[in-house]
């Protein structure tokens, strides 16, 4: 049990957990990178062609119908150029890229692509709107699947091919957590199965909070270092996948792969499963404080370790007492109360020092080593920070220490986070650019997404690292684009070069409907600052423009679930 004591020693928690590693300077630095998102160098075009198309026709072609090429006339087209060009073309765009994130279930568990004829329509469909290229999570638990270091990428190389194909440009994301709940659930993806045969013999290398429950999104970061994995590393288990994935998708690294994702927690984010990622998307999720994940034993052998660095041993126990049930009111807890919370004293101080140290910690680690990897090779690297903002109008921001990130009225945690991804030249990808708080405080009256996202947008700036947007749910309706060039602007204006894009979350059967398509195709067009689409065909052939434009016709007929 941790007491908190009225002496105030003097502690240095990162200190703590970082002094037996010695720090290596990485070579790449943000001035020397390549954003995606910047104007490209313009290649001799070979030929040139304009079109017209109706897509964004106010006239659809049934009740509802589907966005078509053949819906019906009026005078309302949208001038299309495209561009096709015979070697390793580049987009030149005078603004914001879209990238569209893809179905999780894109590729298969044996490792084939699903849907590929609608796949390839949908390609098709995106890259004549304007899109720059999709997002592709690439499964640790579906690659790795069966034993350490036998790695199966086919479903991933023809899902590239297939973009490469249609003129999209692709970013990939190193997933190295849990998707979805359980097997009963259409989407789940564990991790892999040799890991969690470790998993069994050893329960600890599992998050585990005060009441002795595991979650099994994501292995706990406490054993980052140790061989717990067959005689390997956690984070030499992320390395050996993201080297193999660099060796194997080399000829496509720079040219169609412009960029990488690297996961560094649930979710794909940096932070603890305080609350497990299926319970975010709830809306009774707002009341959430969250668990700190800090029980199992090698958290616990980190805190206990740094607890007697400074000559308290008392604190070492465990995490911190009166932090309150799941559902409470954190005015009503001792720990995250306003009014001399436990999170202002010494021990609280101490405490959240050592459990955010730990996830930067983490978070430098991987991108340390994504960084060598990836280097040279062309590709920007980026990481997720999660969009927890339901406690952001309180003075401890409690979901948001639960989290790992320690941020409060008091203290920025997002900061040390984005000059991390400064060292290392990553690009910081955040969520709620959809968000309004006047929505939001309809249900919740203490929630700022907005301001949430306003302090981590100031934190890339003042950092100067490029920014990818997402949006949390998939929101098709004007307000919800609106919202997100609002948010954007806010990131890019009065900077020099801006480097900013945006992940659209995600592609399913309601994108192609006509309204959400026209709808859709106005927001790219907004974000791109051009009154023209620039759409760019890979294929060395003749332009086929009615395939590609009859792509649009998945519509209601889009086979995704």
């Amino acid at each position: 049990m941790a007491i908190a004591s009225p002496s105030t020693p003097s502690f240095s928690a990162f200190f703590c957990c970082t002094r037996s590693e010695s720090t290596r300077s990485p070579t790449r630095s943000p001035s020397s990178i390549s954003f995606t998102g910047r104007l490209q160098p313009h290649h001799p075009l070979t030929r040139r062609l304009a079109i017209s198309s109706r897509l964004n026709s106010s006239k659809p072609s049934g009740a509802g119908g589907s966005v078509s090429p053949d819906n019906g006339g009026g005078s309302e087209h949208i001038q299309y150029e495209l561009y096709h060009k015979f070697s390793s073309p580049q987009r030149r765009r005078l603004g914001s890229p879209v990238f569209v994130t893809l179905p999780v279930d894109s590729v298969s568990s044996g490792g084939q692509v699903r849907r590929r004829r609608t796949m390839v329509q949908s390609f098709k469909a995106l890259s004549a709107a304007g899109v720059e290229g999709v997002v592709v999570e690439v499964w640790w638990g579906l690659v790795e699947r069966d034993e350490p270091r036998v790695y199966n990428w086919q479903g991933y190389l023809d899902l590239v091919a297939l973009a490469k194909r249609c003129g999209l440009k692709v970013r990939a994301v190193m997933a190295f957590h849990q998707c979805a709940a359980g097997p009963d659930d259409p989407h789940w993806i564990p991790l892999p199965l040799w890991v969690l045969q470790e998993i069994d013999k050893d329960p600890d290398l599992a998050y585990s909070d005060r009441f002795g429950r595991r979650n099994m999104e994501y292995i706990s970061l406490g054993c980052d270092i140790l061989p717990v994995l067959r005689g390997r590393s956690p984070i030499q288990a992320y390395t050996d996948f993201m080297r193999n994935f660099r060796d194997t998708f080399r000829p496509f690294l720079g040219v169609v792969i412009t960029g990488i994702q690297v996961g560094m927690g649930p979710a794909g984010e940096l932070r603890y499963p305080s609350c497990p990622t299926q319970k975010l998307t709830w809306a009774w999720r707002t009341r959430e404080l969250g668990e700190f994940q800090c029980y199992d034993k090698y958290m616990l052998a980190s805190l206990n370790a740094c607890a007697r660095e400074i000559g308290m041993r008392e604190w070492g126990d465990g995490g911190p007492i009166g932090a309150g049930n799941l559902m409470q009111n954190p005015e009503h807890t001792e720990f995250f109360r306003s009014n001399d919370g436990s999170w202002t004293r010494p021990y609280g101080q101490f405490f959240l020092e050592w459990y955010s140290g730990m996830l930067l910690l983490h978070g430098d680690r991987i991108c340390r080593e994504a960084e060598t990897i990836f280097r040279g090779t062309e590709v920007n690297t980026s990481a997720k920070v999660a969009g927890i903002h339901w406690h952001y109008g309180t003075e401890s921001h409690p979901s948001e220490l639960t989290a790992g990130y320690y941020n409060t009225s008091t203290r920025d945690g997002y900061l040390p986070i984005a000059r991390m991804f400064g060292r290392y030249g990553f690009t910081m990808c955040c969520t709620c650019f959809e968000m309004q708080d006047e929505l939001e405080r309809q249900m919740n009256p203490v929630g700022s997404p907005e301001g949430f996202l306003r302090q981590l947008l100031l934190a890339a700036r003042v950092c100067d690292i490029p920014l990818e947007g997402e949006n949390c749910a998939t929101s098709l309706d004007d307000d919800s684009f609106q919202q997100v060039l609002k948010m954007s602007k806010f990131y890019s204006n009065g900077l020099e070069k801006p480097s900013f894009s945006f992940n659209f979350m995600r592609m399913d059967k309601n994108m192609f409907e006509y309204q959400n398509w026209v709808r859709f195709t106005r927001f790219v067009r907004q974000m791109s600052d051009a009154n023209i689409f620039r759409a760019n065909l890979s294929s060395g052939g003749d332009i086929n423009l009615s395939s590609m434009l009859d792509a649009t016709k998945v519509g209601l007929a889009f086979a995704y679930s």
